[in-house]
């Protein structure tokens, strides 16, 4: 099982569904651009593998383009997203960052 280093200290707990999906994503990170590829996606945050993780407790900034078929819509959605990184896990040989959802807007 992988190593987790918690934000808190304490194991978040998690209310909302998850999807699997692998999806690209660019996160302007503290210390540049980041690109990365999402694990899994919630209405809450996202797991993410990348060569290299953003410091726990660090802001990201993200846009992600949701499939139509997951947000029953008629088009994909871009949705723009804040957040903060909240863990790390290494695991199966990958690097992997949760990162909570602190606002998000849909693109239009």
């Amino acid at each position: 099982m992988g190593q987790l280093q918690q934000f808190d200290g304490r194991n978040a707990v998690r209310t909302s569904v998850r999807f699997p999906m692998q999806l690209a994503v660019v996160l302007a990170t503290e210390s540049g651009p980041l690109e990365a590829l999402t694990v899994d996606v919630s209405a809450n945050g996202l797991l993410f593998s990348a060569d290299r993780l953003p410091p726990v407790g660090s802001r990201v900034v993200f846009t992600m383009t949701m499939p139509s078929a997951v947000m029953g819509a008629a088009n994909d959605v871009m949705i723009h997203c804040t957040g903060r990184i909240v863990r790390h896990q290494h695991a199966e040989n990958a690097l992997r960052a949760a990162a909570v959802i602190d606002e998000y807007f849909l693109k239009v």
